[in-house]
C-alpha cells in the first residue's frame, strides 16, 4: 500500500481540484442559479454608477443660468449605489447555505473515508497531521467556492463590459491601455503567486508535522514525565515551530514584494489613463462629465483587479489545503465490499480458517497455513507465546486485514463475500488495550449499541463485575473517564470494554487477551463474567495466560505463526509438548509471584 499523499505536486496544484467540487455543488445549482442572478445585478448596478455620475457632472456643467438641480439623476446614482450592496449581500445570503453544505457534505465524505481505510494505512498515519490537514482543507472549500463563484467569474464580466463602454464610447487608445494594464497585472500576478506557492507548501507542511508532535506529546504525557523529557518535547515541537516560522516569513515578504509590483502596475495604467483624458478634456474631444466617468471606471477596475489578485493568490492556497484533504480522499480502500456482497443470514454461527497464510510485509510473514475451527456455540483458545501471531487472528476475522492466502469463513460462508457491516455486526470484541473515548462511562458502555436504554447498561456493568466502581463514583454513569480512558486503571478499562461487548450482544465474541490487564483477584471475577457472556455463544478466546483457557472445548497453540497443537487442556499437558512446557513456566511463575 501506498503512503499517505500529504503532498501533491506543484503542477497538479490546479483547477482539476476544483472540478472535483462540482459534483457536491450541482445538488444545490437552483441556489447557486439564484445567487448568480442577485451576482449579475450588482455588477450591472456598479457599471451604471459612472454613467450616472458623469450625466450628473454634464448638466451641473452647463451655463450658471441653465443649471438646474439633477433630482432624478442624483436619486438613480443613490439609488444604483444602493442597489449593487443590496443585491450582494442577497447573493451571500443565498448562497451561503449552498457553500456550508457543501463543505459539509465533503468533510464528512473524507471522514467516513477515513473510517473505511484499512488498519495499515490507519497505523502509518500520523493523527495530528492527518486532522490538521482535513481542517486546512475543509476550510479552504467554502473560502474558494465564494472567490471562484462571486470574485473571479464576476470580476472578469465586469471587465469586459467597462472595456466594451470605453470601445463604443471613447477613442480605442483608452480601452488598449486599460486592456493593457489589465493584461500585465495578469501575467505578474500569476507568475510571482506560482514562484512564492512553493512557500506556503512547506509552511503547510511544517504546520502539520508541528501539529503531529504536539498532539503525539500530549498524548503521551506520562511517558514524558516518566523519562523527565520535557525539554526533549519542548525542541522537538520548536524545531518544526521555526520551519514554520522560516517558511512564514519567506511567504510573507514575497507577498510584500508581489503587491508592490501589482500597485506599480495598476499606478502606471492609471496614470496613463488620466493624462490621456486630460489631454482630450483640454482638446475638447470629451466633456467633463466623461472625464469624471473614466476616473470612476479606473477606480471601480482597480479595486476588483487588486482584489483579483489577492483571490488568485487566495485560490492557490485553497488548492494547496485541498490537495492534502483530497490525497486522503484518493487512498484506495484496501478491505471493501466486493459487488453483490452477501448478506450474513444464519442462526448458527461457526468460524472457520482454512490454510490461512498472512503477512504485513512481503518481507515478514506471520501466519503459515493455519487452519482451525470454532463449532458453533462452542469456545475455542488459540494460545502461544508473544508474537506467535495470535492477535492477528482476531485482525484477520474481523476484516481489518485481507489474508494473503487461504479461506476465512462464517457459517460457512467465506467473510470476504460477506457485507462487511454484517460480518463486524455478528462479531464481540474485548481486546488487549481497551481505549475508551473522552467521554462519560455510560457513553462507553452504551458505544457498543448506541441508543442502548440505561437498564441494559446497568446490567452489563453487573455482568462485567464493575458496580464496585460504579458506587465509588461520586458522578456515577456520567463521570468522566478522560482521553482514552486514562481517568481508570488498566483493570478498570478492561471491564468497561467487557461491559461494552455485553451490550452488543454479538453472535460471536472474540476475547483477545481479555484479562491482561487484571490481578488475580480481578482476573477471577472477570472470568466468571467472561464465561457466562460466551454460553450458548461462538467464542474464540486469544490468550497468554493458559489459566484462563482450561474450560475451552479445543484449545490451539500458535508458534511462530504455525499450529503445532491442538486438544483440550488436559490432552495437551498428557501430550507433554509445548503448551505442557508454557503451563509449567506460567505455574511456576505463579508460585514465585
Amino acid at each position: 500500500m501506498r503512503p499517505l499523499r500529504t503532498e501533491m505536486p506543484d503542477e497538479h496544484i490546479d483547477l482539476r481540484l476544483v472540478k472535483r467540487l462540482f459534483p457536491y455543488l450541482w445538488k444545490h445549482r437552483y441556489r447557486v442559479a439564484i445567487a448568480l442572478t442577485f451576482l449579475i445585478l450588482a455588477k450591472l448596478a456598479n457599471v451604471l454608477v459612472p454613467i450616472a455620475l458623469k450625466n450628473i457632472v454634464d448638466s451641473l456643467d452647463s451655463p450658471p443660468e441653465l443649471v438646474a438641480l439633477p433630482i432624478g439623476l442624483l436619486l438613480a446614482y443613490g439609488a444604483l449605489r444602493f442597489s449593487t450592496t443590496l443585491f450582494q449581500e442577497v447573493r451571500n445570503a443565498v448562497f451561503a447555505r449552498a457553500a456550508q453544505r457543501t463543505t459539509r457534505e465533503l468533510t464528512l465524505d473524507v471522514f467516513k473515508h477515513l473510517h473505511d481505510l484499512s488498519m495499515r494505512f490507519h497505523l502509518d498515519r500520523q493523527t495530528g497531521g492527518v486532522s490538521r490537514d482535513l481542517e486546512r482543507g475543509s476550510q479552504s472549500v467554502s473560502r474558494l467556492l465564494n472567490y471562484l463563484t462571486f470574485s473571479v467569474v464576476p470580476t472578469l464580466f465586469e471587465l469586459v463590459v467597462v472595456c466594451g463602454i470605453l470601445f463604443t464610447s471613447f477613442e480605442v487608445s483608452f480601452a488598449l491601455v486599460t486592456i493593457g494594464t489589465i493584461l500585465i497585472y495578469g501575467v505578474y500576478t500569476i507568475k510571482v503567486t506560482q514562484w512564492r506557492l512553493k512557500y506556503r507548501i512547506k509552511m503547510n507542511k511544517a504546520d502539520s508535522a508541528a501539529n503531529t508532535a504536539a498532539i503525539d506529546s500530549l498524548l503521551n504525557y506520562e511517558t514524558v514525565k516518566y523519562f523527565s523529557n520535557e525539554k526533549y518535547e519542548f525542541e522537538r515541537y520548536n524545531s518544526h515551530l521555526l520551519e514554520w516560522e522560516s517558511e512564514s516569513v519567506k511567504s510573507q515578504l514575497s507577498l510584500a514584494l508581489l503587491n508592490v509590483g501589482q500597485g506599480a502596475i495598476i499606478a502606471g495604467g492609471l496614470i496613463g489613463l488620466m493624462f490621456m483624458a486630460a489631454s482630450s478634456v483640454a482638446n475638447g474631444e470629451i466633456t467633463i462629465g466623461e472625464f469624471v466617468m473614466l476616473n470612476a471606471f479606473m477606480i471601480q477596475l482597480v479595486i476588483p483587479l487588486n482584489f483579483l489578485g489577492t483571490i488568485f493568490r487566495e485560490i492557490k492556497h485553497c488548492l494547496v489545503d485541498m490537495a492534502r484533504m483530497f490525497g486522503i480522499l484518493d487512498e484506495v480502500l484496501e478491505i471493501k465490499d466486493i459487488e453483490n456482497a452477501k448478506k450474513l443470514d444464519a442462526s448458527e454461527f461457526a468460524v472457520k480458517f482454512d490454510k490461512v497464510s498472512f503477512s504485513y510485509r512481503p518481507d515478514r510473514q506471520i501466519l503459515f497455513d493455519v487452519s482451525f475451527e470454532v463449532p458453533a456455540g462452542k469456545r475455542v483458545a488459540v494460545v502461544g507465546p508473544s508474537g506467535s501471531g495470535k492477535s492477528t487472528i482476531a485482525r484477520l476475522l474481523f476484516r481489518f486485514y485481507q489474508p494473503n492466502g487461504g479461506v476465512i469463513s462464517l457459517s460457512g460462508e467465506p467473510i470476504d463475500k460477506l457485507r462487511l457491516r454484517d460480518l463486524r455486526d455478528a462479531i464481540g470484541v474485548v481486546p488487549q488495550d481497551s481505549v475508551l473515548f473522552n467521554d462519560t462511562l455510560a457513553y462507553n458502555i452504551a458505544y457498543g449499541r448506541p441508543g442502548v436504554g440505561e437498564s441494559e447498561i446497568l446490567h452489563a456493568i453487573d455482568k462485567a463485575n464493575l458496580s464496585g466502581l460504579l458506587a465509588r463514583l461520586p458522578d456515577g454513569l456520567e463521570t468522566q473517564v478522560g482521553e482514552r480512558g486514562l481517568k481508570l486503571s488498566g483493570g478498570e478499562k478492561q471491564r468497561v470494554a467487557i461491559a461494552r461487548a455485553i451490550v452488543k450482544d454479538p453472535s460471536v465474541l472474540i476475547l483477545d487477551e481479555a484479562t491482561s490487564s487484571l490481578d488475580s483477584i480481578s482476573e477471577q471475577a472477570i472470568q466468571m463474567a467472561l464465561d457466562n457472556v460466551s454460553q450458548q455463544r461462538t467464542t474464540l478466546v486469544i490468550a497468554h495466560r493458559l489459566s484462563t483457557v482450561i474450560d475451552a472445548d479445543r484449545i490451539y497453540v500458535l508458534d511462530a505463526g504455525r499450529i503445532v497443537e491442538s486438544g483440550t487442556h488436559d490432552q495437551l499437558l498428557a501430550a507433554h509438548g509445548q503448551y505442557h512446557q508454557l503451563w509449567q513456566i506460567q505455574q511456576e511463575q505463579t508460585e514465585i509471584g
